[in-house]
């Protein structure tokens, strides 16, 4: 192809040249083919790419049909129900109700109900109307300490700061949550003008960079914390310890991207990389985390203040367990993110295969919860790919209080997962710094839009409630939704995630899968103990039977 290239190249110019000496008009064809010939000369010499270096000019249309690939499969490849992440079916369900048009399906569900993993609700014969149920359910966080406890919706924006997100998206989801009177996570990017202006209620986030409330050697800013936090905007306060898109992985802000503007948000120097670490400097064991908690809930006027971590070794959150039952500080609410979580931007092996799916993620929370007594003081909220009515009603039965979603939210901003949020060049103007792009994303609509999108999925979920029977959120259990783990097996929820009696985790002896983590941890350290794991232990880690263990 190489020589080929030459001599169509060769062939090119000396027609060019025999036509302007014919017609000296025809000199203008050099526009057309000089830049043709002078970009394959480029690519024969070029070291980089060894396809264009062996197809010049040609081998660049690998280049172009790779970046088009994601568009082609969405739109002509992929069928409705197996996109990923989300799927066109669930896609649609955001965008119907979002624009207020029919979300109804005609000719029954798509979905193969004998596949393994297919889930449903168990509905009642004594089924309830929507209409005499509350139409918009709260939950009231905060717990003993907590002076300012928050009634919040079951169903608020989950965590995206301003820099992962545009200001116009930022502008359009705080101003949906103050229509629909629900809360909006800034993201650990801090507070920005676009989170104030609007007026929706703010849970603040604080990540291990402390942004917007810090000192320029980023540790953390005591008055800066306070006077931000005592702002009647912000409900409740979120310490970040992990996230599921990227557990245990730290970020850095190019100094190029810090502006005046990120700069004067943030609390950092302009011009300067910032550096978000993968651990918290503040504390660095459980007991200094719930001294760290009290401080916040103090400065902010008693604010209801939280963490927000994906389940990783299990050990560690045992750990907290234990430091505030020793210590009777509490936090408000714990948010559980899974490992499918969402983001801008994040590493392909820590996105794929770190982190403890949502699923467990919130069973082992609220198991460990109730085995210490705790649940009583603790709201638990579920954050990860929760889109639909029927995905807030199987969280909630799991043991969830309340969710969160990002995705969804950005699906309702007009998001069509071209999957370019790490690149800047958003086509929807959502996760992009390109003024040029966010142009395209209007405020004033998509704010209507996340308006709707949020009233309409907690309609549906309430309505899925009456079907059940229920009065009452809270009154789901895990016996409600049921899963087909193999072709002619069934399991509901209780009996893949068996509840645990309250106080079990309080006095010997333990319930037997649990047994190893309780011997693991301490409330001194967040590093397992020195206990020597056995056979049997690992046996009854890895196993939610209580009975079979006991017969093994």
């Amino acid at each position: 192809m190489r020589k080929a290239f030459v001599a169509i190249a060769a062939f090119l110019v000396a027609l060019t040249i025999m036509l302007g000496l014919t017609y000296p008009p025809l000199w203008w064809l050099f526009i057309f083919t000089g830049p043709v010939v002078l970009l394959g000369i480029y690519d024969l010499y070029q070291p980089k790419h060894s396809i264009v270096r062996n197809y010049p000019v040609v081998g660049r249309l690998r280049y172009f049909m790779e970046d088009l690939r994601p568009k082609v499969y969405q739109y002509f490849v992929e069928s409705d129900t197996n996109g990923k992440p989300f799927s066109r079916l669930s896609r649609s369900l955001i965008y119907q109700r979002a624009k207020m048009e029919n979300d109804t399906i005609p000719f029954g569900t798509q979905l193969d109900v004998y596949e393994n993993g297919y889930e449903w609700l168990s509905h009642s014969i004594s089924a309830i109307s929507h209409h005499e149920l509350d139409e918009s359910p709260r939950v009231l966080i905060g717990g003993p300490d907590c002076v300012q406890p928050y009634a919040a919706s079951i169903y608020n924006i989950s965590a995206m700061s301003f820099g992962s997100l545009s200001q116009n998206a930022i502008l359009a989801l705080n101003g949906g949550a103050k229509m629909g009177n629900f809360a909006h996570n800034t993201g650990e990017g801090g507070i920005s003008d676009y989170h104030r202006n609007p007026g929706g209620d703010l849970i603040w986030q604080i990540g291990t960079g402390y942004f917007g409330c810090r000192h320029h050697d980023g540790s953390f800013n005591d008055e800066a914390f306070a006077e931000k936090s005592k702002s009647d905007q912000v409900k409740m306060i979120e310490i970040k310890l992990s996230q599921g898109a990227k557990p245990g992985h730290g970020g850095i802000l190019p100094a190029r991207k810090v502006t005046p503007e990120i700069a004067r948000i943030r609390l950092v120097k302009e011009g300067y990389d910032v550096i978000s670490p993968p651990a918290h400097a503040a504390f660095s064991t459980p007991l200094e985390m719930m001294s760290f908690v009290k401080k916040l809930r103090d400065l902010s006027g008693g604010k209801p203040v939280g963490i927000k971590l994906c389940i990783g070794r299990k050990s560690e959150f045992f750990a907290i367990c234990k430091a505030m039952a020793e210590t009777k500080t509490y936090v408000d609410f714990i948010t559980v993110d899974g490992g499918e979580g969402g983001t801008g931007a994040s590493p392909q092996e820590f996105s794929n295969a770190v982190g403890m799916p949502l699923r467990e993620g919130i069973a082992f929370v609220y198991d460990v919860l109730t085995g210490f007594d705790l649940k009583k003081h603790i709201k638990i909220i579920s954050s990860g790919k929760i889109a639909s009515g029927f995905d807030l009603v199987k969280n909630i039965a799991l043991g969830a209080d309340l969710c969160n979603s990002a995705r969804g939210m950005m699906f309702a901003l007009g998001c069509i997962q071209a999957l370019e949020c790490n690149s800047n060049t958003c086509p929807t103007g959502v996760a992009t710094q390109d003024a040029s792009l966010m142009k395209g994303l209007v405020v004033e609509d998509k704010t209507v839009r996340v308006f709707n999108f949020h009233r309409l999925t907690v309609a549906s979920a309430v309505e899925l409630l009456g079907a059940a029977g229920l009065h009452y959120p809270h009154q789901l259990t895990r016996a409600y939704i049921n899963r087909r783990v193999a072709q002619n097996t069934i399991q509901s929820y209780m009996e893949s995630f068996p509840y645990v009696p309250e106080g079990s985790l309080l006095q010997t002896p333990y319930p037997l899968r649990f047994e190893l983590g309780m011997a693991l941890s301490t409330s001194a350290s967040f590093v397992p103990t020195d206990y020597k794991v056995s056979l049997v232990d690992y046996a009854q880690a890895n196993s939610y039977s209580d009975t079979s263990k006991a017969q093994n």
